[in-house]
Formats: C-alpha cells, structure tokens, sequence
C-alpha cells in the first residue's frame, strides 16, 4: 500500500481520502465542485493513471477516484476475495457512503466491469458513461464470445492462461513491486522517455510484498479460473442504461483489449454511444494520449450536460 501523503515528486498533488464503508480503508480521490466523474482504475495500475484527467476536469466537476482493493492507497485485506463481484460490493459501498447521484462512469479495464456493476445495481445513480479502453458487459449475448475471442488473441490473457496452469503466476505476480514493468510491457505500456521513466516505479509501489499483491494476483486468478461474475441485469435496467449518453475512447493499437472485440458489446449496450478509436494509442491510452483522452472527455461531458 502507498502512503496516503505520497505525491510522487508532486506528480499526484491530490487530497488522501478515505471511506471504511467497503469493510477496509478504500483510498480515494475527490477534487472539484459540480456533477459527479468518478474514474476507475484496472490491472495493474491505481488512480495515478487519471491524475491528467483530474487535473482537467476538476475546474468544472467533482472528480472521485477509488484505488480498488488491493491497488494504489487502498489496503490489501488477507480475509477478503478479490473477484470482479467483490469490487462490484466495495465500489457500491463507497458510492452509497459518498452519495454520489448523477455519475459519470469512466473506466479503464477492469474498472469497465466494475462500473457496469455498478451501474447494473443503481441504474438510476448513473448519468453517462465513458469507456477508455475498458469493456462494458452488460448481459449481452455475445459477451462470452468476445471475451474468449480476444483471450485467445491477447499477449496478457495468454501468459495468465500459461502461467495458471503451470502454477508459476501466483509466484510472478507475488514480485509485482519488481515485475512490474515487464507486466506493463506485456500488456503494452509505452515508456516515453530513454532513460528511466518514472512511471514504472509508480505504478509498482503499489506491491512492496507478496501479501500486497492479492488484488493483483486476483484479478488475473480470476479470469483463469471463471471465478468472475459479471453482473446480468433485467431487460428494464439494460433499456434504462441503453438511454445514456455514452462514449466509448479506445487505443487502436491496444492488445490486451482489443477494439474489435469489446466495441461491438459497447454499441449494443449503449445504442446512442459513439465509439472513437485512436490511432497510435494503446491498452494504457490516459498514459499514451493523455491531451487527447481528456480533451475528447471533456467535450463529451459538455455536449451532453442537462
């Protein structure tokens, strides 16, 4: 767990905040005045991978940023399970102790599906919805497929499908604080600097031993053993989400998850969204195009304000 005080050489200048409403000290973000973005991380970053986002949002909205269980400032709890279903249960305890209303989701990854939980749960909380690289499985028939078609295809999924069965990814993941720029890579992070990038290090303080890993190790266990369980609401709520303003940012280049595969299942969800792919961008697309993402969000929420 990264100390609540820590900046990173001010590259993170934000307020500790946090709420034992989940059952543990849930780390977040809450920066601004106005309607509600509340941004959420995936595999293997924390809230760090928003900070431009928050910086440009903040002036105009109220801006929530959780680090999930197991990631970033949140605690790593031994007694807990770490499966898309246990964050789903975290983010909605820390919505409902915040009592934020009129949300606007934005996530990345797995934040994706746990937003879509989130949204499956408290339609009526949710206002519009931003994917950035980060599925949105909402009960569409055509999930499953696509989430094997891209495994099949995926750098990522493939050594987690490896690595489950040859019992070494516990042992991989258990050394996140010092692999941590090999997973990046994997799942394609782009470092933008000859020498020593910083961000790296970042990202990997969040796992300074092998008891502070489960979140991490979770994730990935659970996708190779299909202990996820995706939420699958009433045809009532799915039309009632199908109405939101939507958009769906996506690094054309990402091969963790592909494009082909996830936007599809974001057109049928949302059937008024509209999809832009980014050329040259990839699977950590706020880190690739930080202008571009926050730009094209902040439009978005302009455009589509009450």
């Amino acid at each position: 767990m990264i100390a609540a005080d820590e900046t990173f050489d001010g590259t993170f200048p934000y307020r500790p905040h946090f709420s034992t409403a989940p059952g543990f000290p849930m780390h977040y973000v809450d920066e601004g005045v106005g309607p509600v973005v509340l941004c959420l991380h995936g595999e293997p970053t924390w809230g760090y991978l928003f900070r431009d986002l928050i910086r440009r949002l903040a002036p105009t909205h109220r801006v929530v940023v959780p680090d999930h269980m197991g990631f970033g400032k949140s605690a790593t709890p031994a007694d807990r399970g770490y499966w898309l279903q246990d964050h789903v249960d975290n983010l909605e305890a820390l919505v409902l102790d915040l009592g934020l209303s009129e949300i606007t989701l934005v996530g990345h990854d797995f934040g994706g599906p746990v937003g879509m939980g989130l949204a499956a749960r408290h339609p009526g909380l949710i206002s519009r919805v931003v994917s950035v690289n980060g599925p949105t499985p909402l009960g569409q028939p055509g999930l499953g497929a696509a989430l094997a078609a891209n495994a099949a295809e995926s750098p990522w999924f493939g050594w987690i499908a490896r690595a489950h069965a040859d019992g070494s990814l516990g042992t991989v993941l258990g050394e996140l604080g010092h692999t941590i720029l090999g997973i990046l890579l994997l799942n394609g992070f782009r470092e933008n600097a000859p020498t020593g990038d910083p961000r790296p290090a970042v990202y990997g303080a969040a796992f300074p031993s092998r008891a502070e890993v489960a979140g991490a190790i979770g994730w990935a266990e659970g996708f190779a053993t299909g202990a996820h369980t995706f939420e699958a609401p009433s045809a009532a709520v799915r039309a009632e989400l199908a109405a939101l303003p939507a958009l769906a940012l996506w690094g054309a280049d990402d091969r963790t998850l592909a494009a082909r595969h996830f936007l599809p299942l974001f057109a049928e969800a949302f059937p008024h969204g509209r999809a832009v792919e980014l050329p040259g961008v990839g699977h950590y697309s706020p880190e690739d195009a930080p202008e571009v993402v926050g730009e094209l969000v902040r439009r978005f929420l302009a455009e589509t304000a009450a």
